[in-house]
């Protein structure tokens, strides 16, 4: 029943910002603790960021610390992730996942999937 939509995915140049955001429909999104994980080709699926449930805590992992920041606005039912300092690295389809416990940030512990949004880093 609940659904995750990313969008703001594209093409940006090595260096540059990009905001991805996540809306989310069938439940409001202030039951879910909210993160962003990214997968690039032939490799796993990784986390990147989660914010709890009321936006009191943020986590974030450590090769995006200080580039990234995870939001939430929840009268809008919105995630948003806004990339600074974009690497080629960076370069994944970023999914948004919802968690209605809030204690676990890693794949297996999310509840639902968005479909992803690709962002592209030239180098």
């Amino acid at each position: 029943q609940v659904q995750l939509v990313e969008s703001g995915g594209g093409l940006v140049q090595a260096g540059g910002s990009l905001s991805v955001s996540c809306a989310v429909s069938g439940r409001t999104a202030s039951a879910y603790a909210m993160s962003w994980f990214r997968q690039a080709p032939e490799k796993g699926r990784e986390f990147v960021a989660g914010i709890s449930q009321g936006g009191g805590s943020s986590y974030y992992a450590d090769f995006v610390k200080g580039r990234f920041t995870i939001s939430r606005d929840d009268a809008k039912n919105t995630v948003y992730l806004q990339m600074n300092s974009l690497k080629p690295e960076d370069t994944a389809v970023y999914y948004c996942a919802a968690d209605a416990l809030g204690t676990r940030w890693y794949p297996g512990g999310m509840d639902y999937w968005g479909k992803g949004t690709l962002v592209t880093v030239s180098s």
